[in-house]
């Protein structure tokens, strides 16, 4: 799908007195959204931007800037309000963006990175330039930075057309559920809800509801909520909403806490961005969640594929989208063809049809993929066993003491484990969780020592990446004991 025919679907004189966005305290129709996009694309157009950052929280405003860069062909730099000062620097510096939009508040930090105020384009709003010289891949609509392994996250350069066409997928696959309302619950900068809250639901026809990320539950980008995001699920009314793992896990235990159930009219939890594992999502279906797991990768425009009712294999990552097509090399890595982002910046990918995903997996007889792990990630035991971690990773997240898990042991005789407990779970509980794994393993892959974590795994904490998934180096650094025999242990 192109941007001309996008916007076409979303001036559709059919649609024009219908729900378009909506928040608590406002609601645009498709025809006040179209008219007020093409205001903003004209403000971006007439002060000659090119590459153009926000800095915003979840809101009507946040779509607004988006699909105005969209419709005037800047390219745009969502950044994630989790990023640290430095993150922010040097995303703006490596995109060449020579403009930041934001909160009139965000002044004195513009003013650190060099960039003036100039008029507001409205409300609150402020729009704030630079001179800069942009290097980024022609035709490039959007630089979304990646929640990478270390602290400088990549931009990956994405096209127009690659993006519309997975949103176009989406909404294709998922049109049979009849979704009229999409409550956004990750923030927006997050290529995923960005592709699947946000073009796909508009592609649909269907009411897109947003508020502030705080009032859905999330902070940052690791503190969740589960109360205040079931309130706001429920007083949204919404049909779909997309959720990591970790926050399904912590929201499947506060309904089993208070005996609650899933919120009337849900039809479609969507869960992405790390391993899910079959028994959690059985759970999750007993309390009336409608939770189905997906995979993708922002070097392939997001989703790629999907579970959904009526096509369904918990504990894999459902069959290929209409947009997608997969398949596994001999060495069991994932590769995908259709729609590919540009490359980095300053590092394009080769001219290919199959893009390698660094992803471990198979295709099941039934079309089905299951994934096995990052193909960095394997370890290699000291008796040459190769194991990949996240496979025993989710057999330990799937007991109810255990929150997160990071196996390691690359050239040890046995493997380890660093474990973050969940509610306040003691060391026998965890220790008889370790022992009912290893029942499940084979020898080669069972848990030897294990250390309660000495910090979270969060963003924050530096163990993880925003989306949940370890960041295995840092966590082996601060972890180095874990392979000392117990009386050698430093003192707390």
């Amino acid at each position: 799908m192109n941007t001309d025919d996008f916007f076409f679907l979303l001036q559709d004189p059919l649609r024009k007195n219908d729900r378009a966005v909506q928040t608590p305290a406002e609601c645009l129709t498709y025809g006040e959204l179209a008219q007020r996009v093409d205001m903003q694309a004209d403000v971006l157009a007439s002060q000659g931007a090119r590459v153009v950052a926000s800095l915003m929280d979840n809101g009507t405003d946040w779509i607004l800037h988006d699909l105005a860069c969209l419709r005037a062909g800047v390219t745009h730099v969502p950044l994630p309000l989790f990023f640290t000062t430095e993150q922010w620097r040097g995303a703006l510096d490596a995109a060449g963006a020579d403009s930041i939009t934001g909160s009139l508040s965000m002044k004195p930090m513009a003013d650190s990175l060099a960039f003036q105020a100039v008029d507001a384009p409205q409300g609150t709003r402020a729009l704030f330039r630079r001179p800069a010289v942009s290097t980024v891949p022609a035709n490039t609509a959007k630089i979304t930075f990646t929640s990478g392994s270390t602290d400088r996250p990549k931009g990956v350069c994405i096209g127009a057309h690659e993006m519309l066409t997975v949103a176009e997928g989406l909404a294709q696959a998922t049109r049979p559920l009849g979704i009229r309302s999409h409550m956004t619950a990750l923030p927006l900068p997050v290529l995923l809800e960005n592709i699947a809250g946000v073009y796909a639901p508009l592609i649909a026809g269907a009411t897109i509801t947003i508020r502030p990320l705080r009032e859905t539950g999330l902070t940052g980008s690791s503190r969740f909520d589960a109360a205040q995001f079931h309130a706001a699920l429920v007083a949204s009314g919404a049909q779909s909403v997309i959720v990591l793992p970790q926050m399904l896990r912590a929201y499947v235990a506060w309904l089993q806490a208070t005996r609650g159930r899933a919120p009337d009219g849900i039809r479609l939890m969507s869960v992405g961005g790390a391993p899910v594992g079959a028994e959690l999502l059985v759970e999750a279906r007993a309390l009336g969640l409608p939770a189905y797991e997906g995979y993708g990768l922002s070097e392939a425009c997001s989703v790629q594929t999907l579970n959904l009712p009526g096509a369904d294999c918990p504990g894999s990552a459902g069959r290929a989208l209409p947009h997608a097509r997969l398949r596994v090399t001999e060495q069991g890595e994932i590769e995908i063809a259709g729609n590919h982002a540009y490359g980095y910046l300053d590092q394009p990918f080769p001219d290919r049809d199959w893009l390698p995903t660094g992803d471990l997996g198979y295709l099941d007889e039934q079309g089905f993929l299951h994934i096995q792990g990052r193909k960095g990630n394997v370890l290699v035991t000291g008796f040459g066993r190769n194991v990949s971690p996240e496979w025993i990773e989710l057999r330990l997240m799937s007991l109810p003491p255990i929150a997160h898990a990071v196996v390691l042991g690359d050239g040890e005789p046995v493997l380890g484990t660093v474990i973050w407990p969940a509610r306040a779970a003691d060391d026998e509980a965890i220790e008889a969780c370790v022992k009912c794994v290893n029942q499940e393993l084979p020898d080669y892959a069972r848990i030897g020592p294990w250390r309660r974590a000495r910090a979270d795994f969060s963003a924050a904490s530096g163990l993880a990446t925003a989306n949940g998934r370890p960041r295995r180096r840092a966590v082996l650094n601060m972890h180095a004991d874990l392979f000392l025999p117990v009386s050698s242990q430093p003192l707390p």
